[in-house]
């Protein structure tokens, strides 16, 4: 999930203020020794008390070595591309959700049939699996919600919205009564409009036998896009630019009366330091995304890390013990209490119970309506620059007709999604 590629999906720095344990992402140590293990993971991912404890008791079970290599998301698609066409350089690795597929189809990742059996939360096992055939394990999720200046609600008499009419609502109210900017949104936030899109039963793209094409040029898109201009209108972004530019969390939220705005957990402990640093204090609330109605919340892009086997593993057998323990009831439930609630279980018998009007409260609620983009190889290929979608995205609040430029940006979608 290399940040060029998935810049709105890069959630690993979701817990970016908990510290990994292992060397500084080289991942030379490499793998091959019948008593020791490899295990690459991603920077800011799991805390290094977890991380340690769990390879006390591995250890202590198996008799076997575990060497933690800790692994910056820049770059890592080209370090893992190598790794996986290298016998015994890693025996356990994650991979970001959207990445699995590819590296799946590529032959480098282990069949792990034998976990199927395991309650593992559907929207997360989802992006695991390739044709049936289960490659990757979920570890964690994590989402966007609305995170709002609560003293700038109540000035404005604004509440909480539970539908997208009561929140434009509250977006309204926000522009009368005060001077602040009622919602920051630029005008790229793709996966947001693919919530929206979601909300209305489409999606970016959709499968049609072996090929795929895209799906924006529909009533589904179109409905999408035209409630993601109705909130865009309230903030003063540009239409072209996105969340990381400028980073609306330490760059934008700090520096602007931003009434409101759409993030994620390490986005929301980002803006509260810098606001803090700045000798001020942070007022945020929190609110799933609304959505259409009050029956169901709003889609969100359910982002996160999945876990897997090399293929070409030093240490195979070990590997899966390895595995079989890290995401197990029990030392899932510890995951998810080492990180204090900031991310979505993998499993269903494991609880999250976040704290009463916490980031994490929000989060987990919206779960349970996440979505992922298509889950192909070629998807990556959309996501490079320039991006079609962000691409019509700007063209159409820069007043071009929708259904021009989304024919365009299909065109593209579809010729890049079916290249390797």
């Amino acid at each position: 999930m290399k940040r060029k590629l998935f810049a709105a999906t890069c959630v690993a720095a979701l817990t970016a203020a908990l510290a990994a344990c292992g060397d500084d992402g080289s991942g030379s140590a490499g793998g091959g020794n019948p008593d020791s293990l490899t295990v690459w993971l991603m920077d800011g991912s799991a805390p290094q008390e977890w991380i340690d404890e769990l390879n006390a008791a591995f250890e202590q079970e198996h008799g076997v070595e575990v060497n933690v290599e800790t692994q910056q998301w820049d770059g890592i698609q080209d370090r893992l591309t190598t790794a996986l066409s290298e016998d015994g350089t890693v025996d356990v690795l994650e991979i970001g959700n959207t990445q699995t597929v590819g590296f799946a189809n590529t032959g480098g990742l282990a069949d792990l049939g034998e976990f199927a059996e395991e309650p593992w939360s559907p929207n997360m096992l989802e992006s695991g699996q390739v044709d049936g055939t289960l490659y990757a394990l979920p570890w964690y999720g994590a989402n966007r919600v609305v995170i709002y200046d609560r003293s700038l609600w109540e000035e404005a008499g604004a509440r909480v919205p539970t539908t997208r009419e009561e929140w434009i609502e509250a977006l309204e109210l926000i522009d009368e009564n005060t001077e602040a900017e009622p919602i920051y949104l630029p005008g790229q936030s793709y996966y947001v409009l693919g919530g929206f899109i979601a909300d209305e039963g489409g999606s970016f793209a959709v499968q049609e036998g072996d090929e795929w094409r895209g799906a924006l040029a529909s009533p589904e898109g179109e409905a999408g896009m035209d409630f993601y201009a109705q909130l865009q209108a309230f903030s003063s972004s540009p239409t072209d630019n996105d969340e990381a530019s400028p980073q609306q969390s330490t760059e934008v939220v700090p520096n602007q009366d931003i009434a409101s705005w759409i993030g994620l957990g390490w986005e929301a402990a980002g803006a509260v330091a810098a606001i803090e640093e700045a000798g001020e204090q942070a007022d945020f609330g929190y609110f799933p995304i609304p959505g259409p109605t009050a029956d169901e919340l709003g889609h969100v892009f359910l982002g996160g890390s999945n876990l897997a086997v090399n293929e070409r593993a030093g240490n195979p057998e070990m590997a899966r013990e390895w595995l079989r323990m890290a995401t197990s009831q029990e030392w899932a439930q510890r995951y998810v209490d080492a990180n204090g609630d900031g991310v979505v279980p993998n499993r269903t018998d494991v609880t999250a119970e976040p704290e009463p009007g916490s980031f994490a409260e929000a989060m987990v609620a919206s779960a349970e309506v996440g979505f992922l983009p298509p889950l192909t190889t070629g998807w990556a290929n959309v996501e490079t620059v320039p991006n079609p979608i962000k691409e019509m995205m700007t063209a159409v609040l820069n007043g071009e007709d929708y259904a021009s430029a989304a024919e365009e940006a299909d065109a593209e979608v579809t010729t890049r999604i079916n290249r390797e």
